[in-house]
């Protein structure tokens, strides 16, 4: 199941309980703020997630997931890449 649009696992995510948050692909803007540039990019674009974008992994993306705070070391990239070769049949 799809949770974020950036490959972020929601349910692993210790606001998720704290904040109620139910995942950006259910929610109209993040808890956190007004807007998600990732979110926001996705959903303008007609992709689910990152990994069906044709620009994956774009520079936002790379900024996000390689944050020196929030970032998981790419780990978000790899999920994206997971979640759309799954929905294309492929195996790694």
């Amino acid at each position: 199941m799809i949770e974020s649009r950036c490959g972020l696992l929601c349910g692993e995510c210790s606001y998720r309980e704290q904040t109620g948050c139910k995942g950006c692909v259910k929610m109209e803007k993040p808890f956190w703020g007004e807007r998600c540039p990732v979110k926001s990019c996705c959903e303008a674009k007609g992709c689910g997630h990152c990994g069906l974008c044709n620009d994956f992994p774009c520079d936002l993306l790379k900024q996000f997931a390689y944050d020196e705070k929030q970032g998981d070391h790419g780990k978000r990239i790899e999920q994206c890449r997971a979640w759309a070769e799954k929905r294309d049949g492929r195996t790694s």
